[in-house]
């Protein structure tokens, strides 16, 4: 069944200039818990931050706030080619709690199934690599990394394959490469932005993460971007986020699978 869109318009948005939209990003709001509260913070100008719809609980229901033909602003460099949606709920959620939201993410799933008909978009679950590349399907906004803005949204509980088997997403999704294998030898006991910030192991670990999708130059540089992606990743991979590579985000970054 087609959703029922509810026009609440932001002044929020751009135009896409020209450019061709070929990713479906999927954000969590973190804050507003109904579509409606939701559509009056992107209504206010000053917030200078919109999406193009949001989905809560009613069932077969969202708040469009963008036209999909405008650019809506959520994910900084990934706006002009995509098309967004704002669920209300929060990135923390673990799994069991997102399955007590059933008309959500079905909401969720069909919104992602018109979208897709809309731009002829495969419905299929992206790396992060593809998403900041030229992939075409879908993304969380966690998989644009630094280039959508650097979030963590829509938190590892998300059950996107579920929402995707729902849209009818038919083409499998692209299986992660397996670990590079062994770590090689650190050798300095960690380092980040103050403290050993351009050791040759920066430009290793910087090489390992390219390699394994993120978004990331080799540079032998550990700056505020590849702090945020250390950020990202030890929060991935359950591990202390404090954006230094020590022994234990040295290791995860070689052995952990890629997902």
């Amino acid at each position: 069944m087609t959703l029922l869109r509810v026009p609440i318009p932001s002044p929020n948005y751009s135009s896409r200039g020209g450019a061709g939209v070929r990713l479906i990003v999927l954000h969590t709001a973190e804050g507003a818990t109904t579509y409606q509260n939701l559509g009056s913070y992107f209504q206010n100008p000053a917030s200078q931050v919109s999406s193009h719809v949001g989905i809560d609980d009613t069932p077969n229901t969202v708040g469009e706030y963008v036209q999909r033909t405008g650019k809506a602003w959520t994910a900084m460099n990934a706006n002009p080619i995509a098309v967004q949606a704002e669920m209300c709920a929060f990135a923390a959620w673990d799994t069991p709690t997102w399955n007590t939201h059933n008309n959500m993410l079905a909401n969720c799933a069909q919104w992602i199934k018109e979208e897709a008909a809309a731009f002829g978009i495969p419905i299929v679950k992206l790396t992060p690599q593809q998403a900041q590349s030229t992939g075409r399907g879908v993304c969380q906004h966690r998989d644009l990394g630094t280039w959508g803005g650097g979030h963590s949204d829509c938190g590892n509980g998300f059950p996107i394959d579920h929402v995707l088997q729902m849209a009818g997403g038919s083409s499998p999704t692209p299986a992660p490469p397996p670990p590079a294998g062994k770590a090689p030898p650190l050798h300095v006991d960690y380092f980040g932005r103050l403290h050993n910030p351009t050791v040759p192991d920066v430009r290793t670990w910087q090489q390992q993460m390219h390699n394994r999708g993120w978004n990331i130059a080799v540079d032998q540089d550990y700056g505020p971007a590849s702090e945020s992606i250390c950020k990202q990743f030890q929060q991935e991979k359950g591990l202390s986020v404090d954006g230094l590579v020590g022994p234990q985000t040295w290791q995860t970054s070689w052995t952990a699978p890629i997902t």
